[in-house]
């Protein structure tokens, strides 16, 4: 595991020099926000900074001390190298001089960060010149780690990935830093500071290991173009790949602005993707005046503006505060045992065939009527539902939905998007007739595979 940590600034600086060295703002999402508060935010930002490097630095085995070749030794560089030194001898240092790209100016480079007391290892990221040696290096550093006959069968096991999304400021790293019991994300006001998409493993109350994913926040494609920002662009694409390799999504949403556009985007984006869903509802304790009626008339606000994950499962959070963070973790892994569930056939097929006894399909103008034969569940993450019908086409869409709903009404999958496929026995009958005048040597190979099935 490879963890890149922020830069280090044990010097000290001005604000303006730091915000020039994080690239971040103090006027892009911080509406609302006093000046006063925005300024602060950055003061505190290189000690966070450095406390997070500290963290991973501790939990290393192996540590690559970067320095820049063309820039030279600096008193930040000297800082860092007697850091290292005096509280981390025991670890295994290699100091890596990057930019290097010439070999022979590179020797040269290399040779004035002696000083710091390690050996240096000039390298070039750009062109990848001493790269190969820099991993010979790591590998060889890296030792042993006991117990490793169980590693493989961990490995084996699945283990559910939830991705924490959400626009700007809505309290994402929040939520994971209350979910660890650490701070393992920074935190702060100010837009941006989470850029990429951040892995932690976590282990629930009844023991379920799951991974959490804290991802940037996602604004709008037009806002983010306006800023110019390609570091910003590059934080929406990690975060969107993010949600691609996560099971379950947690939409965080902030209580007083409740679902806006952007919000609506991203659901689709989760949906599409078949990723099970869960909409946390953060920073509830800045509703004034709650009673007992405010969450049914939010959730009733949520459900008619987010109609795409009406059946995602809402949890009321406050992070800061560590109120109901716990909930979210029980109801990301319900959604995930939905998300993974299997109706056996027969069951299904009674559920469909009571959902045809209550409604028929329509009839066409024709006078045509959909028929279906019998329905089998194809696969899970997510469910999808194969119904084999005389015709397909006779199948309007608005019939389609209402199964999808019978299905869920019957048959449970709260939390996780489920497809339905609907298969013609013309289509069926044809195809089985072309694979049999056709010989056997001219059919590829995942066609009989696919035909045997």
């Amino acid at each position: 595991m490879v963890v890149d940590t922020g830069g280090v600034l044990n010097i000290a600086k001005s604000q303006v020099d730091v915000m020039e060295d994080l690239a971040i703002t103090t006027t892009i999402g911080m509406d609302g926000i006093p000046l006063a508060s925005r300024e602060a935010a950055v003061a505190k930002m290189p000690s966070m900074i450095e406390r997070q490097a500290k963290a991973a630095v501790e939990e290393a085995s192996v540590i690559i001390f970067l320095v820049d070749g063309q820039a030279g030794l600096t008193a930040a560089d000297e800082e860092i190298g007697d850091w290292l030194r005096k509280n981390y001898s025991n670890k295994y240092v290699i100091l890596a001089v990057n930019k290097c790209e010439s070999p022979r100016k590179g020797l040269m480079q290399a040779s004035e960060f002696w000083s710091l007391g390690f050996s240096p290892l000039p390298i070039s990221a750009v062109s990848g010149t001493g790269t190969g040696e820099l991993l010979d290096l790591v590998c060889s550093g890296l030792k042993k780690i006991e117990g490793t006959e169980n590693h493989d069968e961990e490995e084996e096991d699945y283990v559910p990935a939830i991705a924490i999304v959400g626009r700007p400021n809505v309290g994402k790293s929040s939520i994971l830093n209350a979910l660890v019991g650490e701070d393992r994300t920074i935190v702060s006001p100010i837009s941006g500071t989470t850029r990429d998409a951040i892995d932690t493993e976590f282990t629930g109350p009844d023991g379920q290991k799951f991974r959490l994913i804290d991802t940037a926040g996602i604004r709008r494609r037009a806002a983010v173009a306006s800023t110019g920002s390609i570091t910003e662009a590059l934080s929406v694409n990690r975060a969107f790949r993010a949600v691609r390799r996560s099971d379950v999504v947690a939409l965080v949403i902030e209580a007083m602005a409740c679902i806006t556009e952007q919000d609506c985007r991203i659901a689709e984006r989760i949906e599409r993707e078949g990723k099970g869903c869960l909409i946390v509802v953060n920073k509830w304790d800045t509703i004034p005046n709650k009673n007992q009626q405010t969450a049914t008339y939010y959730e009733q606000d949520v459900r008619e503006k987010v109609r795409v994950l009406d059946w995602a499962p809402i949890v009321y959070s406050t992070a800061i505060a560590g109120h109901n963070v716990d909930k979210i973790i029980v109801a990301a892994s319900t959604v995930e045992k939905e998300r993974s569930r299997r109706l056996s056939t027969s069951i299904l097929n009674q559920v469909v065939q009571e959902s045809l006894a209550f409604k028929s399909p329509p009839r066409t103008r024709g006078g045509k009527r959909g028929r279906v034969y019998y329905c089998t569940q194809a696969a899970i993450r997510p469910p999808t539902f194969v119904f084999f019908v005389n015709d397909e086409k006779l199948f309007s869409e608005t019939y389609r939905r209402y199964m999808e709903k019978q299905l869920r009404t019957n048959a449970g999958f709260a939390g996780t998007p489920i497809r339905l496929l609907w298969r013609s026995r013309r289509k069926m009958e044809k195809d089985e007739g072309r694979a049999a005048r056709t010989p056997a040597n001219l059919v590829p190979r995942d066609r009989k595979l696919e035909l045997a099935s």
